[in-house]
């Protein structure tokens, strides 16, 4: 990977192929969720991919400091900066997609599209249960450990996760381990205080995709829940309903994820 110093981090980054540019950010955890996208011929053959290890993930610097969602999306926009691109559509993943929103918000000129693949907010009925969840989750990682919590988080969001990750993304599970402390100390923190509702989703100008998998909602009902609110409250917004995939889709079917994408994205084209 490459390396880029943005503000007070180091980031570590990749670029693989041509066209019109898209980041991908990544979520809590796993840093490296969005690797099988990157050999998708719908993408591949026809974007320049950006993908990044947020700062405390992976081969970036680590962090101890406090770090809001909006110093998130600062890095972000930073990166972007370093890599001379003007414009570009966003893919946000789970606390991704909250730094993929933040982004939006704060430098609307250089966000020319918006796919956020349940995104962690918390609004409606589920914004209590969730806030408690994360919250619990924190205190469970002190008492029995981070490798339980963190196996515990991903096996709640995609059953069976453990086989694909390991044969997709070799390493991950370990290293999502040793980068668990970002969550629960730095990111935790952050997504608790950070908020978004109506009043922010109103001035998203972009368009945006929604991407829900097909059997989130069995598992959770928060995502299904997630799902609706943005078709209702985001003003150019288009509803991606992947069947069979559940938090993690560009993990379990990153053919059926890309086609999307691209088809989002084709719609949406660059101003030449």
């Amino acid at each position: 990977m490459e390396r880029a110093d943005v503000t007070s981090a180091t980031l570590a980054y990749t670029i693989t192929g041509a066209g019109e540019p898209v980041i991908c950010i990544h979520g809590a955890f796993v840093a490296d969720t969005f690797q099988p996208l990157l050999t998708e011929p719908s993408l591949a053959g026809r974007y320049q991919l950006i993908t990044y290890h947020r700062r405390g993930y992976g081969n970036s610097s680590r962090t101890t400091r406090p770090t809001s969602i909006a110093q998130q999306a600062s890095d972000c926009q930073a990166l972007l900066a370093h890599l001379e691109v003007g414009r570009v559509h966003v893919i946000g993943h789970s606390f991704g997609g909250c730094v993929a929103l933040q982004l939006a918000l704060d430098t609307p000129a250089i966000v020319h599209s918006l796919a956020l693949i349940e995104p962690g907010l918390m609004i409606g009925a589920s914004r209590r249960p969730y806030r408690e969840a994360l919250v619990r989750g924190g205190q469970r990682s002190r008492e029995v450990g981070t490798a339980v919590v963190v196996d515990e988080f991903l096996q709640a969001r995609c059953p069976g996760y453990r086989a694909r990750l390991d044969r997709l993304v070799p390493g991950a599970f370990t290293q999502a381990v040793s980068d668990a402390g970002t969550w629960f100390d730095i990111e935790l923190p952050a997504q608790l205080a950070w908020h978004f509702d109506t009043a922010e989703a109103q001035q998203i100008a972009q368009p945006v995709l929604s991407v829900l998998g097909g059997e989130s909602e069995r598992l959770w009902e928060r995502f299904g829940e997630t799902h609706r609110w943005m078709l209702e409250w985001l003003p150019h917004v288009e509803g991606f309903v992947l069947p069979g995939a559940t938090h993690f889709p560009q993990l379990e079917h990153p053919h059926g994820l890309a086609e999307g994408l691209a088809a989002f994205f084709t719609r949406h084209p660059h101003p030449s």
